[in-house]
């Protein structure tokens, strides 16, 4: 079986030799090989379809809640206040 480089497989396939090397790393690419340092990669191999969503259908992940400036500010005087009206600590 006769192997290409990252660079040959990123000619033949249009794509960026870095992006070539992503995929190989992502598992996307089958019979891709590490040799030393640099991808190895079938002859054979098949370009991997594109994976980003096509149907405009985007899945919204949670976010942290982002708060405000007034909101930082006001949870900071709270906390102060807190600290300043907490009963000493006397062991």
């Amino acid at each position: 079986m006769k192997y290409l480089s990252t660079f040959e497989v990123a000619e033949k396939w249009g794509i960026s030799h870095r992006r070539v090397g992503i995929l190989c790393n992502e598992n996307r690419i089958p019979g891709a090989q590490r040799a030393g340092g640099r991808w190895i990669i079938p002859e054979d191999a098949e370009k991997p379809a594109d994976a980003r969503i096509k149907s405009g259908k985007y899945v919204k992940t949670k976010t942290k809640h982002r708060l405000t400036r007034a909101h930082r500010e006001k949870q900071l005087k709270m906390s102060c206040q807190a600290l300043h009206n907490a009963p000493p600590n006397r062991t």
